[in-house]
């Protein structure tokens, strides 16, 4: 009797280790195949929060068509996204995307205008609380090929090539070359955005285009019509100036007031530029705005948006798309100009 006692203890102190340890080794329960696939049908984001720095002032040109994308996307996902405005201050960029990992949002969507050395270490501590981190406008190649199997994406132009691209077709149409004389105002003090005003830079020397450089001032990075005073001294004292390309979305809206402030009828001075409004649009049609290189930012922030969610609900790694090819001209604006009145270009 005594040795069927200390059989059952064994036995029993035996089975209560196995379910420990099959406690401990259980995986946490998994949706069913099923049910996943409701939910990709369904594609409801409603329970995901992103939290968006739109870079410039609110209500500005560029900085609109994003929010409109932004908001198209909201709608469309059902997700909550949380607006930001930064006047395009880096410094402001990164003290919001601080305030932004303290508030836990689901995800972030950046202008990498700050660069890697700025941005990065913030997004190492975001990706370590579960926020999902993705960008736009700007990209930050070193943090994206870290963290791009957590969602890290990039939709956006190639900035250099869009540059390059941009300062070759302008040349080449307007037969610019040896002896014709350019300014790019731009941001070559910024590490990651300033290679699109070195691509302009470079494909005007590669032509033989002699170039003058100014840098975009804080005050007018942020409120474009500030910039007045700077285009009319640098005509003034440049009389032989044959092509200005501003390097800045809201600059080239305000292209046509530069020139009318500089005493420069449509085509005296022929200017090159980057993103559509319909300001740009009216300037074209005019002739004081002869091409514009379109990296469709409504395009590039829906897809912010979708990143984030698509990332955080299903776990796909980030994508970088190109979003920059297109030129817009006096022979294609009229296509498009109802689109970027509408705010969609």
């Amino acid at each position: 009797m005594k040795r069927l006692f200390i059989l059952i203890i064994a036995l029993s102190v035996v089975l209560i280790c196995a379910s420990l340890v099959f406690a401990r080794g259980k995986k946490p329960e998994q949706p069913e195949a099923e049910e996943i696939k409701a939910e990709v049908d369904l594609l409801d984001f409603s329970d995901i929060t992103v939290r968006f720095d739109f870079g410039g002032p609110e209500g500005g040109p560029f900085a609109g068509v994003l929010y409109n994308g932004a908001m198209a996307a909201s709608r469309h996902l059902g997700c909550n996204v949380e607006a930001i405005w930064s006047d395009w201050d880096p410094g402001q960029e990164v003290e919001h995307f601080k305030e932004t990992i303290a508030a836990r949002p689901d995800g972030a969507v950046l202008i990498g205008q700050p660069g890697d050395e700025g941005f990065g270490p913030l997004v190492d501590e975001a990706i370590s609380k579960g926020i999902i981190v993705t960008t736009i406008c700007v990209d930050l190649p070193a943090t994206r090929a870290k963290y791009v199997a957590d969602g890290c994406g990039y939709a956006g132009a190639s900035l250099y090539q869009a540059g390059y691209a941009l300062g070759n077709k302008v040349a080449m149409d307007n037969g610019l070359g040896d002896g014709d004389r350019a300014m790019v105002w731009g941001l070559l003090g910024e590490p990651l955005r300033g290679m699109r005003s070195k691509g302009c830079i470079d494909a005007l020397k590669d032509k033989g285009v002699a170039v003058d450089y100014l840098d975009i001032s804080p005050e007018t990075n942020a409120d474009p019509p500030a910039g007045i005073p700077t285009i009319v001294a640098y005509i003034a004292s440049h009389p032989d100036v044959d092509l200005v390309i501003t390097d800045h979305g809201g600059l080239t809206a305000t292209a046509q007031t530069y020139m009318e402030a500089a005493g420069k009828g449509p085509g005296e001075v022929l200017v090159a530029g980057f993103d559509l409004s319909s300001a740009t649009a009216e300037a074209i049609r005019s002739g004081y705005v002869q091409v514009i290189a379109d990296q469709q930012p409504w395009l590039q922030a829906y897809l912010g948006v979708l990143q984030v969610c698509m990332a955080k609900k299903f776990g796909f790694s980030g994508l970088y798309i190109d979003t920059g090819a297109g030129f817009v001209t006096a022979a294609n604006i009229e296509a498009i100009a109802p689109l970027a009145e509408a705010g969609i270009r």
